[in-house]
């Protein structure tokens, strides 16, 4: 497969992961270790195909529909639910708040995966994070945690 192709094929898989759960982009980045190749263009382009996807999650806590807060509001209308959902957002909610600990935070589970980056993207997106540094930290992260599962198969 041609560079190109590789790139444009990162890029969707990165946005589908990125928004439909069940579409993994770490095994992505695995498979494309393994077939060698352009697997740096694969990898690069499923972290920007991610991060454009995380942003769009972003954006729309950002801009606050309120569509999403009635849907969890619906799920969690049982005491153990809403102490289960707290338990991940009220910290989450803390470290992005402050400045200081916003961007690690962001950087942290963009590269390890805790907390979830999808919860973190939507509490950036309504604590006020700036746009384009949640991007760039997500980037970082993405391409480190997708870069690390590649160089096994890459030095192989």
């Amino acid at each position: 497969m041609s560079s190109l192709a590789e790139a444009a094929a990162g890029l969707g898989y990165g946005l589908a992961s990125a928004l439909v759960p069940l579409v993994n982009a770490e095994a992505y980045a695995l498979v494309a270790g393994e077939r060698g190749g352009h697997a740096l263009v694969a990898v690069l382009a499923l972290a920007l195909g991610q991060t454009a996807g995380k942003l769009l999650l972003f954006e729309s806590a950002r801009r606050g529909t309120g569509r999403l807060g009635r849907r969890f509001a619906q799920r969690s209308n049982t005491p153990r639910a809403a102490t289960r959902a707290a338990r991940w957002t009220g910290p989450i909610r803390r470290w992005l708040s402050r400045r200081r600990t916003a961007l690690p935070t962001v950087l942290v589970s963009a590269a390890v995966g805790v907390p979830p980056l999808a919860v973190v993207s939507l509490a950036a997106g309504s604590a006020g994070v700036r746009r384009w540094e949640f991007a760039v930290a997500c980037l970082l992260g993405r391409v480190t945690r997708f870069a690390l599962l590649l160089l096994p198969a890459a030095l192989a």
